[in-house]
């Protein structure tokens, strides 16, 4: 478990239960919606089932604030590194350098082993903004998605 505390959350990663998958479809639903609606590709059943599908509890965190699910993200081994998937915060918790908090440590221990990350988030969310801050660039896109990787940090500097 990982304790770190932003300029104003303190939060926790845990393993998820079965319990907290529904809780994290339905977070799911609460996040994507505006942008899948504004892409014209909103299903809440799909955009559920895709969570259940693809939900890994092996390699998925719950964050927690407070003692309450917060958010999720998945870090999935990959070919090349590591593949981050499934990074959800209550749209309440939004702004407040939470997110920051949470992709800065998982990016530490990224770079802690000198492994990239890659991603892949909507074409127009605003979670791109939040990857380019953090050292992501565009790896390639289509008209729904958009890829991203950084490279480790350590070779960003050489």
């Amino acid at each position: 478990m990982n304790t770190e505390t932003t300029s104003r959350t303190r939060w926790v990663l845990r393993s998820p239960t079965p319990q907290d998958v529904d809780t994290l479809a339905d977070l799911r639903v609460a996040v994507m919606r505006p942008d899948l609606e504004r892409l014209g590709r909103y299903d809440e059943h799909r955009v559920r089932q895709r969570m259940l599908d693809g939900f890994s509890p092996d390699h998925t965190s719950i964050i927690e604030t407070h003692g309450h699910v917060a958010g999720c993200v998945t870090m999935r081994p990959a070919e090349s590194g590591w593949y981050l998937e499934h990074f959800y915060l209550d749209p309440a918790l939004h702004g407040r350098g939470l997110g920051s908090s949470v992709l800065r440590h998982l990016l530490d221990l990224a770079d802690a082993e000198g492994s990239a990350v890659r991603l892949q988030v909507l074409q127009g969310s605003a979670a791109r903004r939040l990857y380019e801050r953090h050292g992501f660039v565009l790896e390639t896109e289509d008209p729904v998605d958009v890829y991203m990787v950084r490279t480790p940090y350590a070779a960003c500097q050489s």
